[in-house]
C-alpha cells in the first residue's frame, strides 16, 4: 500500500452496538491494524484506538474535551468531563480538594476497611459467594456513597443507579442522519435521574442551610462568596458523573483483577502470600481490562491532522482507552494477564487534564477491599461450573463473578 492509499473500511459499516457492547476487543484490534483513527458509523463519530493516538489527542492543545452526544444527553450540562476553559476550572476545583493524596490518606483506611468487612462477614462462612455483586460493587459504591453524603442510601440503590445510567449513556448507536436510534434507551437513566433528584434534592437544601464535611456539602461551599453556594443544577451533571463512572470504576476495576489472578493461579498465590503486590495487581487489572473503557471524548478546535487523517474543526473523536492498552506495539501479549508485565505507564484512567481526578481514590479503595478480601480467604477459588461474561463499551467490566473455598 502506498502512502497515499487508505485502507477499506467499509467493515465498518456492518459493526452494532451489539458487538460492541459484548466484545469490543476484535473490532478495535483490526482498527489499530487498519485505522488508528476511523470513522465509526454505529457510534457516529470518530474513534482512538491505539496508545499513540489517545495519547497525542488527550494531551494535544488542538483538543478540548467534549461529551458524547449519549452522554450529553445523560447527564445534561455541565459535566466535569465534557467543559473546559473557566467552568472545567471551577469544576475541578470543586471536586478536587477531597480527592488529593494527602486529603485521602487523611480517611480512606477509616472509610473503606470498616465497609469491606461489613460485606465480608455476610459472607465469608457460606464458602461460596457471587463477588461482583456481594462485594466488588458494594464496596465500590458504599465507599463513593458515604463520601458524597449518601450514607442513608441502600448500597443496591446506588448499585441500580449506576447500571441505568451506564446503559443510558452508553446508548450510543446513530442513525445516517445524526439521530439516536433507540430513543428509549435514555428511559431509565432518566428514571434514575429523576429518583437522584427527589433524595438528593432534600439533603442539598439541608447542606446550603447547614454545610458539614461530605462531599457535596463541600461542592456547594467551596471558592464560593460568603453566604453564596453552587446552584444545585450547576453541579447536578457532575453529580450524575461521580454516580456513574466514580461508582462502577472500583468496583469494576477489582473485579477484573481478580479474574486476570484466577487465570494466573501462581501470580493469584503470589498476590494473597505477600499483600504488597496487591497494587501492581490492581494496575495490570485495570489495563487488561479498563473500566472505563471508551467512554470519554475529544474534540477537535481547529482543523488538524491526526494519524494521517485530516480533521475539520469541530470533529468529535472518541477516546478508546480499553483499545489502547491491549496496543501490541505497547505492550507485549496485552491479552494476557500478568502481574509481572515490566511497569508501563496505562491509560485506563485518561491522560490530560481531563484524567480521572479520582485515580488516588480509586486505587486506593482496590487495595483495601482486596487486602481485606485475601486475608479473610486466602483459599478462594473460581467456580469453574459458572462461566465469567464481560460486558460493555463504555464502562467494561465482568457482570459477574462466581467464586468457591474451604471453610
Amino acid at each position: 500500500m502506498t502512502t497515499t492509499e487508505r485502507p477499506d473500511l467499509s467493515w465498518l459499516d456492518e459493526v452494532t452496538m451489539a458487538d460492541l457492547e459484548r466484545n469490543p476487543y476484535a473490532t478495535y484490534e483490526r482498527l489499530r491494524a487498519e485505522a488508528p483513527l476511523a470513522y465509526v458509523p454505529v457510534l457516529g463519530s470518530y474513534v482512538a484506538s491505539t496508545e499513540e493516538v489517545c495519547r497525542e489527542i488527550a494531551t494535544s492543545p488542538d483538543f478540548e474535551a467534549v461529551i458524547t452526544p449519549a452522554g450529553g444527553r445523560t447527564f445534561g450540562h455541565p459535566a466535569v468531563i465534557g467543559v473546559n476553559g473557566d467552568v472545567h476550572a471551577d469544576l475541578r476545583t470543586m471536586i478536587e480538594p477531597a480527592l488529593q493524596p494527602a486529603e485521602v490518606d487523611r480517611w480512606i483506611e477509616d472509610l473503606v476497611r470498616p465497609i469491606a468487612r461489613r460485606y465480608l462477614e455476610q459472607f465469608e462462612a457460606d464458602g461460596q459467594a457471587e463477588l461482583v455483586a456481594q462485594f466488588c460493587e458494594p464496596v465500590s459504591v458504599r465507599s463513593l456513597g458515604d463520601l458524597l453524603g449518601l450514607q442513608d442510601v441502600e448500597s443496591d440503590k446506588l448499585r441500580e443507579w449506576f447500571a441505568k445510567l451506564s446503559r443510558s449513556f452508553t446508548n450510543a448507536a446513530m442513525t445516517e442522519d445524526g439521530e439516536f436510534a433507540n430513543p428509549e434507551g435514555f428511559v431509565e437513566g432518566d428514571e434514575a435521574k429523576a429518583e437522584i433528584r427527589s433524595i438528593v434534592d432534600p439533603l442539598i437544601d439541608k447542606w446550603i442551610a447547614r454545610p458539614d464535611d461530605s462531599a457535596i456539602s463541600h461542592w456547594l461551599h467551596d471558592g464560593m462568596p460568603p453566604g453564596q453556594t453552587r446552584d444545585r443544577e450547576y453541579i447536578y451533571p457532575t453529580i450524575y458523573v461521580y454516580l456513574l463512572g466514580a461508582m462502577q470504576e472500583p468496583g469494576h476495576g477489582m473485579a477484573s483483577t481478580l479474574v486476570g489472578l484466577f487465570s494466573r493461579p501462581e501470580q493469584l498465590e503470589e498476590v494473597v502470600d505477600d499483600p504488597t503486590l496487591v497494587p501492581r495487581a490492581i494496575a495490570e487489572g485495570v489495563r487488561w481490562t479498563s473500566p472505563i473503557w471508551s467512554a470519554t471524548a475529544r474534540i477537535s478546535t481547529k482543523p488538524v491532522t491526526v494519524a494521517g487523517v485530516d480533521l475539520p474543526e469541530g470533529t468529535a473523536v472518541m477516546m478508546s482507552y480499553g483499545s489502547a492498552n491491549h496496543d501490541t506495539g505497547r505492550y507485549e501479549a496485552p491479552t494476557t494477564y500478568d502481574l509481572h508485565r515490566p511497569p508501563l505507564p496505562h491509560l485506563a484512567f485518561g491522560a490530560g487534564n481531563h484524567a480521572c481526578a479520582g485515580i488516588y481514590f480509586a486505587n486506593h479503595t482496590m487495595r483495601i477491599a482486596l487486602e481485606e478480601l485475601f486475608e479473610a480467604i486466602p483459599n478462594l477459588e473460581r467456580d469453574t461450573g459458572e462461566g465469567v461474561e464481560f460486558w460493555g463499551w463504555g464502562f467494561r467490566g465482568p457482570m459477574s463473578l462466581h467464586v468457591t473455598w474451604e471453610v
